[in-house]
């Protein structure tokens, strides 16, 4: 590209160069000793070197022929313009927007091949990706970005993260820039894409899996067809974030345990999560009946709530039973029963209009129960201050069911059969998590029995010895004490155990996903890949570490 664009002004420059430089050996000029000579190729070469680009000028090996001095100045002026158009093309290449993204491209495909650690490739870097993106990093994993936005990305630059996060100003609907992101690399986890534009996710998903069908692909898909369009090219996890808050709200009325216990260990590792409200029992009002709207209503009929729907476009919405209005007038909420609900959802995709709906919706009854909707992150402030029961932001949702996915499958799969038990079963479980690990978020992880990720355990069963669930647990460093790590799940031959006994006799191919401390968490994959310390485990004897220490304890060994 570099030598395309540049090849008229090199020829310009090549051929003045020759001309001048030829015509400079054939004039005659005169030696220290009043004899004509001529400048040799290299000589002249030289001399108009350092001429036409204006460094400099000096008559050398001797003082010039008139001759000369003529066609020194003909050279001056015949190669100096070639020159400066040069330059200036130059200056223009380097400033072109399409030359400086290849570079750009160029390069980040270069660091990408470098990478030796795992990496999800984040096909966006909205509000939800950027928080996943921050999230990944706390937790030092890798994350390469396409994003087709330059302020985004400007955004990126200034973050203050923990690794350097490769980032591409592209189209993620290109299959090249897919590429150049890394989706070929050895040591690539996965495609997250999280655009607003269902139909790019789609693109991208559908890509994806063409390219590298053994890819775990996770989209956002906010239509019914589109996500059925995503389902059918095998994309691995399709998020639509107004079902996930209306099956989480849901969750609240008839299973408050259940909805903690899943907030918990899909939460930031760490972090303190406030105790949730439980929602009250009795007529809704729900204003704004689109995509979300239509979720929180469905599922609050399936718990046998009573809803009235206050829409302000119901022929767009189709809207066959509501009360028309935006809900932000004191008459429309008056209308719709405002006295005598229980709760009220802002559920509109304006966050000035849901502000204002719950705080007439509060001075007409100031014992509703308060839902609002956020659709912007930079108004957290604004939420903050006013302080509802429930704040449900779409990107905080989708980062978090991301997140289940990602890092750890199996969490994703027991939340699933979580959500299957009842409310007492969840509290039960919470009480038992609180106990071991705290009141802080805890870490999940799983682990997989075999001879490549459990190295001393495979060895064990391999030799017939019988394995139980407690000995995993159990620490290397005293084996009378258990690491700080709960069972949650143990999944084997495509059957699933929630919250395995932990007296489970363990076989080689279990997967168990376990909840506990990170000091936990860096201490299992060392007890069961050691045999030093599993064999401690299992039978409380130190295996000396050397040659000499084995002899001398053989030796010194009780006959």
């Amino acid at each position: 590209m570099i030598l395309r664009r540049l090849r008229r002004p090199l020829i310009l420059i090549i051929v003045s160069f020759a001309v001048v430089t030829i015509g400079l050996t054939l004039v005659p000029g005169v030696d220290d000793q009043g004899n004509v000579w001529h400048m040799s190729i290299f000589q002249a070469f030289y001399v108009i070197s350092y001429t036409a680009t204006t460094i400099g000028f000096g008559e050398v090996p001797y003082p010039y022929s008139q001759a000369q001095r003529l066609w020194m100045t003909f050279s001056i002026y015949f190669t100096v313009i070639p020159w400066f158009y040069a330059v200036g093309k130059i200056i223009t290449l380097l400033q072109d927007v399409s030359l400086r993204q290849t570079i750009t491209a160029e390069r980040l495909a270069r660091n990408v091949r470098q990478l030796q650690e795992p990496f999800f490739i984040l096909c966006s870097y909205g509000q939800s990706a950027s928080l996943l993106a921050n999230i990944l990093d706390e937790k030092n994993m890798r994350v390469v970005v396409i994003e087709q936005n330059q302020d985004r990305l400007n955004e990126l630059e200034l973050a203050d993260t923990k690794n350097t996060i490769l980032s591409l100003c592209a189209d993620a609907k290109l299959p090249e820039n897919l590429i150049r992101a890394g989706i070929d690399h050895p040591y690539c986890s996965g495609v997250v894409t999280l655009t607003d534009n269902d139909e790019v996710n789609l693109a991208v998903a559908v890509s994806v899996k063409l390219m590298k069908p053994s890819l775990r692909v996770i989209a956002r898909a906010e239509r019914k067809d589109v996500a059925a369009n995503m389902a059918s090219f095998g994309t691995d996890h399709i998020i639509n974030p107004y079902t996930l808050f209306g099956d989480q709200l849901a969750m609240r009325v008839h299973s408050l345990g259940t909805y903690i216990l899943h907030q918990w260990l899909t939460g930031v590792p760490g972090d303190t999560l406030e105790p949730p409200e439980n929602p009250p029992r009795g007529n809704w009002l729900v204003c704004g009946y689109g995509r979300f709207g239509k979720s929180v209503v469905e599922n609050l009929q399936r718990e046998h709530l009573t809803t009235t729907i206050i829409e302000a476009m119901p022929d767009l919405t189709q809207c066959k039973s509501c009360v028309v209005g935006s809900g932000t007038e004191a008459n429309t909420l008056i209308e719709a029963g405002i006295h005598d609900a229980c709760a009220i959802v802002a559920g509109t995709d304006n966050d000035i209009n849901n502000l204002s709906i719950v705080m007439t919706a509060k001075e007409l009854n100031p014992n509703l129960f308060l839902i609002v909707r956020k659709n912007n992150r930079n108004n957290s402030a604004l939420f903050k201050r006013f302080g509802a029961n429930i704040t449900m932001q779409p990107t905080d949702i989708i980062a978090h069911e991301c997140l289940a996915h990602m890092l750890t499958p199996l969490l994703a799969e027991f939340l699933t059969l979580a959500r299957n038990q009842d409310n007492q079963w969840a509290n039960t479980l919470i009480s038992q998590l609180v106990d071991v690990v705290g009141e802080t978020v805890p870490e999940t992880f799983a682990i997989t029995i075999d001879a490549e990720n459990a190295v001393a355990v495979s060895e064990y069963i391999d030799s017939g010895m019988l394995v139980r669930l407690n000995n995993l647990m159990q620490d290397p460093a005293n084996r009378e004490r258990n690491l700080k790590l709960v069972p949650l799940l143990l999944v084997r031959n495509e059957t699933s155990i929630i919250v395995p006994d932990q007296e489970t006799v363990v076989i080689n191919g279990d997967r168990i996903l376990f909840c506990g401390t990170y000091d936990a968490k860096t201490t299992l994959p060392a007890s069961i890949n050691n045999s030093k310390s599993f064999n401690y485990i299992m039978n409380g004897l130190e295996v000396p570490d050397s040659t000499i220490w084995r002899f001398f304890k053989r030796v010194l060994a009780p006959h």
